[in-house]
């Protein structure tokens, strides 16, 4: 990824003579660079930052990771990195790369299309959950790319919105999942949360909310992501792309539901009492009431994108 990335930007340089931002974006606005190269190079650069989202076709990485790595370290890699990449997104295509937005809003919409369409239809046949939220973070990685390829204002602060409730579903899922491990035994299987709510109800209603707010359930905030970067597709004309959405949602609110119908309807296998800190109770408390609370008063938070974006350009 960072080879294609570093070769896509020496196109990039070689075209406009520059590895300034603003001088990239002026040297294509006034059409003074190798169109030939140029294109090379934004092709580069978007299949780099694809690998950093973890999109289709660049995704390979992202279930083998999710799966052989600490739950500790899931939690980390699957959340904080993909708003670092958004931003990186942001600065690529929204500010070096925006005149040339004719040229990558196809990529993207290719690759947003594949994501969901992959990510939702593998994460129905697996059994591990840690694979489960991989492929499902695929598909909201095509999801954030609807708002950003629709190379606007409202839909490059709806992304960033996406990118954060994105964050703080993924910190919630995987911190749930690490509280419910002990020494000897990882929860990251189906049958691991069968009857959750009878051994603790607490942490079922925790794991609840975050599964109905990945699957864009109102008043959860995973509904006004989706409905964010989808309005801004419209928007733009691109309605068909937000009905593909739309259909990929509902397929993909299936294996959330799955979770949720694990949790309250099947008999534990594993009647063995739920420990933990409470402090990391607290503050996975904390985390998923969030999801809710910004679901109720979503204005706030997509403000402060908006706001963060216009200080940024």
């Amino acid at each position: 990824a960072s080879g294609l990335l570093l070769y896509g930007m020496s196109m990039l340089y070689g075209a406009t003579g520059s590895l300034e931002l603003s001088r990239i974006a002026q040297a294509i606005y006034h059409q003074g660079g190798d169109k030939t190269v140029l294109m090379f190079g934004l092709v580069f650069v978007v299949a780099g930052l694809a690998f950093k989202l973890g999109v289709v076709p660049f995704h390979m990485w992202i279930p083998d990771v999710y799966h052989g790595a600490p739950t500790a370290v899931t939690l980390f890699v699957g959340s904080a990195p993909k708003l670092a990449a958004f931003v990186f997104v942001i600065r690529f295509l929204a500010q070096a790369l925006e005149p040339a937005a004719v040229a990558w809003q196809p990529m993207l919409i290719l690759l947003a299309i594949a994501s969901l369409v992959v990510g939702n239809l593998a994460a129905i046949m697996q059994t591990n959950i840690k694979r489960m939220l991989a492929y499902s973070t695929i598909s909201h990685m095509g999801f954030m790319l609807i708002g950003i390829l629709a190379a606007t204002p409202a839909g490059y602060s709806a992304a960033m919105f996406y990118a954060i409730t994105y964050m703080l579903m993924a910190l919630a899922g995987f911190g749930v999942l690490l509280a419910l491990s002990r020494a000897g035994f990882d929860c990251e299987t189906l049958d691991d949360l069968k009857g959750l709510n009878r051994k603790n109800a607490w942490y079922a209603l925790l794991v609840l909310l975050v599964m109905f707010s990945m699957a864009g359930i109102p008043p959860l905030v995973g509904f006004y992501a989706k409905f964010a970067v989808l309005e801004a597709a419209v928007n733009v004309g691109l309605t068909w792309l937000a009905v593909v959405g739309v259909v990929m949602s509902l397929i993909g609110a299936f294996y959330y539901l799955r979770v949720v119908k694990v949790m309250y309807f099947d008999t534990a296998q594993n009647t063995a009492p739920i420990g933990g800190c409470p402090g990391a109770k607290t503050l996975l408390s904390v985390n998923a009431l969030l999801l809710l609370l910004w679901g109720v008063m979503p204005k706030t938070v997509l403000d402060w994108c908006v706001q963060a974006l216009q200080n940024t350009f």
